[in-house]
């Protein structure tokens, strides 16, 4: 409990020295553009709406995009025309005229949005105005959003890892609330700023855009200069605004293909640090591009650092990693980052997540999860001094389709949608039993399991587990808990999986007997339909089932 008021303080503390930060400086004109007009309420609306926005934003923008699809770029993007589309308005006088009789219909009918005599609007209309400041503002969140991933991770609560964001987001604004209300005090008092409040307003309006362009050129390169990428002459592409010097890599219990590594070693090389973990199916697709360019570019100056940060327990132990390694073809050096160390460290948020550092130990470009191959391949090369063009023939990737169901996890501390009518019982054996229906991404259940923090384990043989979900292929992290050999039949709607079986299926039937992710189900197309498994025996283990296309 001390620990984590002492991590909410220390939030609060990080926040609050933002305002002398270059990421604070682009929101600035905007706060206070838009708190110069409307009542007295609308700077404090501003300020409520921007901490719960980010907050809320950055908290869940994991399961947003688990649920919905959204690409949280659009939504920040949408946001960015909102406010341009404010400051248009209050460049027009007749768009702000037209404005101000909407409001006015509003007021008469009680709306809260604004009240007679002061049509730019109060408290609410301040609070929506900085719901879409907190939005667009959210990427300067990084090193609190890799808090909230680690706590998950280890199992720590998550209303302090709420607590934690919502104090950041309140000491980034409360020093924006007194730059705000001076300035606000400073405009309504002074009489230069009353006889020219037509001319003020414009000028608002023209700051409020020319901010918003502002931050949208910091967050990368132009299509122009993405195409450029093609050119005989390279470019760094999408790199980080403020290059900064790379952290060390610390707490590896183990290292895999390599003496220990330490990055003050390689100044002079191009190094890049990639998170991962073996039964991570999105890091298990980068590594043919990571293997690739360790081949082409070695030789010239290049080296990865394959940092490997656990998700389960299991994957901690250097045996199981080092068998990943040999069966994933990585000849590249691998740290066991057990602790976490290195991980919090380079302040980092997902799997898989690369970090790319120039000849002088700066990190100059980052990316997370799968994607922007050639981006990736184009910095590589930018940093080798390689002028031309990125080489054809890069392999292929399986990509997630709008829709798809989310990575589906199985232990109580991270479980969603499971729907077998008995309430979960924690860390003892209980007998389940399925309903009569499941709705897509949602699963159950039948005979006796143990359900765990981080898995569940089946306790009878024949026990069964179903889930209804929508993709292509189908994943499932398991293991077993003695070491035996534990044969799984598997039924796809009812029936045996045969033509429509993953890698590891033989005659519908998977054979348990190391803990990794197990290939279960490849259909021809993405397709709605329920998979179930049935151990032979006690013992089976399960993680959590991951989907692909």
């Amino acid at each position: 409990m001390q620990n984590d008021l002492l991590n909410i303080a220390l939030a609060f503390i990080e926040g609050f020295a933002l305002i002398i930060s270059p990421c604070i400086l682009p929101i600035l004109p905007i706060i206070l553009s838009g708190s110069l007009t409307g009542s007295k309420k609308r700077p404090f609306g501003i300020i409520i709406g921007f901490v719960f926005a980010f907050a809320f934003f950055t908290f869940f923008s994991r399961k947003l995009v688990q649920y919905t699809g959204i690409d949280l770029t659009l939504i920040r993007h949408v946001s960015y025309i909102l406010l341009v589309l404010l400051g248009v308005i209050m460049l027009s006088t007749y768009l702000t005229e037209k404005l101000t009789q909407g409001l006015r219909r509003l007021a008469n009918i009680g709306s809260t949005f604004t009240v007679a005599n002061n049509p730019q609007g109060g408290l609410v209309s301040g609070v929506l105005f900085g719901c879409l400041v907190g939005i667009v503002w959210t990427p300067c969140a990084g090193p609190i959003l890799a808090a909230v991933i680690v706590q998950t991770v280890i199992q720590e609560t998550t209303v302090t890892s709420f607590l934690t964001v919502l104090s950041f987001g309140i000491g980034a604004a409360v020093p924006m609330l007194v730059i705000v209300l001076f300035g606000r005090k400073v405009m309504t008092r002074v009489n230069f700023f009353k006889i020219h409040a037509m001319l003020l307003r414009k000028i608002l309006g023209a700051i409020i855009i020319a901010a918003v362009f502002y931050m949208i050129y910091g967050e990368g390169i132009s299509p122009a200069l993405a195409q450029a990428q093609n050119q005989q002459q390279a470019i760094m592409v999408k790199g980080v605004a403020y290059p900064y010097a790379a952290p060390p890599i610390e707490g590896i219990s183990d290292w895999l293909n390599s003496t220990p590594l330490q990055l003050k070693q390689l100044k002079g090389k191009v190094v890049l640090i990639d998170f991962w973990t073996y039964s991570c199916i999105n890091c298990i697709r980068t590594i043919p591009y990571l293997n690739d360019w360790y081949a082409k570019y070695h030789k010239y100056g290049f080296e990865i650092i394959g940092v490997h940060t656990p998700e389960f327990e299991f994957e901690k132990y250097v045996a199981n990693v080092r068998s990943a390694v040999i069966k994933y073809g990585i000849h590249y050096p691998v740290a066991l980052d057990n602790q976490f160390k290195t991980w919090r460290n380079f302040q980092n948020k997902y799997w898989p997540a690369h970090y790319l550092i120039n000849k002088n130990g700066d990190v100059v470009y980052l990316h997370f999860g799968e994607g922007e191959y050639e981006v990736t391949e184009n910095n590589i090369r930018y940093l080798l001094g390689i002028k031309t063009n990125v080489l054809p023939g890069s392999p292929s990737i399986e990509k997630n389709q709008a829709g798809q169901t989310p990575e589906t996890y199985l232990g109580y501390e991270r479980a969603d949608h499971f729907m077998s009518p008995e309430q979960m019982i924690l860390n003892n054996k209980a007998q389940y039993t399925f309903p009569v229906k499941l709705a897509t991404n949602d699963w159950a259940l039948q005979g006796d399991w143990i359900i765990q923090s981080d898995k569940i384990i089946s306790a009878q043989a024949g026990a069964a587990i179903k889930i209804h979900f929508n993709a292509q292929q189908v994943y499932v992290v398991m293991g077993s808990s003695y070491g035996l050999d534990i044969n799984v039949k598997m039924l796809l709607n009812g029936g045996p999986v045969t033509t429509k079986k993953g890698g590891d299926v033989v005659n519908s039937q998977i054979i348990i007997n190391k803990h990794r992710l197990y290939h279960v189900i490849k259909l021809s197309n993405v397709d709605n339909a329920i998979l179930q498994l049935i151990p032979s025996a006690a013992g089976l283990e399960l993680y959590t089932f991951t989907f692909g296309s």
